[in-house]
């Protein structure tokens, strides 16, 4: 008779029902143990004693299912996921079958033909690895800049953002500062604190923000990088952005260590505030980098002197901007109408362009050519650019600067209802077919006709 193939349960009740056969259990029993009825035994013994053991397999072993697809439509259907919903999850592919070409198939079933033709791999085979990336060689060489938006004060306080600036050789704690979001003038606070500390580093790596990388490469205006990118390489340093978070997992792990450490040591120290919190962190970063900080591979600092002036320090850590200025002397800036005074240098500005330079404080100067130019400035006097776009990162500070706003004045009284269009010139002329002469001797002509008649 050869091998015959059977399951774990058919060789549980053989060897049931021949202690049955032999006298050794009751029928009772062994439906107990095989948790089916007496009857159900009765017939598997019967069965059991006339055919033998081999008659308790399944008949349909070996067999094709009733209920098994035709392999004609398995074929159409993957010819049809082949040809048009190459890219599509079997999910969508099997709601795309059903809708446009009226056929049913399970997603499940679909799945399945899909990973066996090799056109769709499970979440398993779709799985990315990042492979670790080595330290850098020398303390200076690469830093790390990340802005962590969190409750760092819980609930004594609203949330802020604290930038982060660690080494990457040796995940050393290089700067810290807690600030109200991640914006352009943020980061030159913590970069000036920065430069003064260590000096110039080779290079700063982060992520994709706005503040160092420009969004649209390809836009036509604009000089291709940031406010932030120009600082940079005005002072010599390169700025690298990655591709991924797990790129940059240095700091994301610092990240997550200081959301747990430092928030407990602020609530330690009773500290609730930003200044206070500031004025914590120099203690702070001098503990966690004992605790944590790691030796370089080879002993050379990198960090270069920074040999700027302070004054030429502030010139470069500002918002810098070109303005034209019209024929009356007038230029516009972040919706301030800026007038020049008029003198010997002004006058030959007409039709050209002058430099704005914006500070930390809120101090605003244009010159030409390094020279400053006296100014007068009209402010249109609205809080907040109706329908304005903000950035996610920045979106809790502008938040708070809207409420402060709205609690100093009501919000100014705007028109409502549908207004008038304004005339815009067509460069056609009127013959005077419409005019006031025109309609009078028309209604004259009128009149004689209905006379005459």
């Amino acid at each position: 008779m050869g091998l015959v193939v059977m399951s774990e349960r058919e060789l549980n009740r053989i060897e049931v029902l021949s202690q049955v056969s032999q006298g050794r259990m009751t029928v009772v029993s062994a439906a107990n143990v095989l948790n089916l009825s007496r009857r159900q035994v009765h017939r598997l013994l019967r069965v059991f004693q006339t055919d033998g053991p081999a008659a308790l397999r399944h008949k349909a072993r070996d067999r094709r299912s009733n209920n098994r697809i035709d392999p004609a439509v398995r074929e159409f259907a993957l010819a049809l996921v082949k040809e048009r919903y190459a890219d599509f999850g079997p999910t969508l592919a099997a709601e795309m079958l059903l809708e446009h070409h009226n056929l049913k198939v399970s997603r499940e079933t679909l799945r399945k033909w899909m990973q066996a033709d090799g056109i769709w791999l499970s979440r398993k085979q779709r799985r990315t690895f990042h492979q670790p990336r080595l330290r850098r060689e020398c303390f200076g060489e690469l830093i790390q800049i990340d802005g962590s938006d969190h409750r760092w004060f819980e609930d004594r306080a609203p949330p802020c953002t604290l930038l982060v600036f660690i080494d990457d050789a040796t995940s050393t704690l290089m700067q810290l500062r807690f600030v109200k979001s991640e914006s352009t003038f943020s980061y030159f606070e913590a970069l000036e604190g920065y430069l003064g500390d260590h000096g110039r580093p080779v290079a700063f790596y982060s992520d994709k923000h706005t503040v160092f990388r420009v969004a649209q490469q390809g836009a036509k205006s604009g000089h291709g990088m940031t406010q932030f990118g120009r600082a940079l390489n005005e002072l010599n340093i390169e700025i690298l952005c990655a591709n991924s978070s797990q790129a940059k997992g240095r700091v994301e792990r610092a990240n997550r260590t200081l959301q747990d450490r430092l928030v407990k040591e602020l609530r330690l120290a009773g500290i609730s505030d930003m200044e206070a919190a500031n004025a914590f962190l120099p203690g702070f970063m001098q503990r966690y980098n004992t605790r944590f900080a790691k030796s370089p591979r080879r002993p050379d600092n990198l960090h270069r002197a920074l040999n700027v002036e302070p004054d030429r320090l502030r010139d470069i850590l500002c918002w810098r901007d070109e303005r034209y200025v019209d024929r009356n002397l007038v230029l516009r800036y972040d919706r301030k109408r800026i007038t020049l005074e008029e003198n010997d240098l002004t006058r030959g500005l007409v039709g050209k362009y002058v430099d704005s330079y914006e500070y930390q404080d809120g101090t605003l100067e244009f010159r030409s050519k390094g020279v400053p130019l006296p100014y007068s400035a009209y402010d249109k006097d609205q809080r907040v650019s109706h329908a304005a776009i903000i950035g996610n990162k920045r979106l809790s500070a502008v938040l708070e600067h809207i409420k402060q706003e709205q609690d100093k004045a009501p919000p100014k009284k705007c028109r409502a209802g549908t207004q008038a269009t304004r005339y815009s010139p067509t460069g056609r002329r009127n013959n005077g077919w419409n005019s006031r002469l025109a309609k009078a001797a028309k209604e004259k002509r009128a009149a004689s006709q209905g006379s005459d008649v």
